[in-house]
């Protein structure tokens, strides 16, 4: 289980990774920077639900609480992809990752990465 929920999390990190590109090269330019973070937000939790959706049933958790680690391996690896993209790909300051968790500035990461811990318990109880 811990290869195969590995394995959706790299899926997971391609696909918010690319939604992040769209947002600061197209929605930004387009909507602005707020209108663009709430539609990033909504599209990256969309993006997690359809991948956990597809990829929980071949990762084979057997109780909710299967699928909460799950979620808190999913948390721990994206945190620390953030953290280690914005720092060592981009050169951002300790101060700007930081400030991209927070909501009182705007920036809704924080709120993806409760969807992103939450979600494979909601598909499970769904499915």
């Amino acid at each position: 289980m811990l290869t195969k929920s590995l394995l959706a999390l790299l899926l997971i990190a391609l696909a918010e990774t690319a939604n992040g590109i769209v947002r600061v090269r197209l929605l930004s330019r387009r909507l602005g920077n707020r209108r663009a973070r709430v539609v990033s937000l909504l599209s990256g939790c969309l993006l997690i639900l359809l991948i956990t959706w597809w990829m929980l049933p071949w990762i084979g958790p057997t109780s909710a609480g299967d699928a909460l680690l799950i979620g808190a391996l999913w948390l721990a690896g994206m945190v620390a992809y953030d953290i280690a993209v914005g720092r060592w790909a981009f050169g951002m300051r300790w101060e700007k990752i930081f400030a991209d968790f927070d909501l009182r500035r705007g920036n809704y990461l924080a709120l993806g990465m409760a969807w992103l811990f939450i979600a494979p318990v909601v598909v499970f109880l769904l499915g």
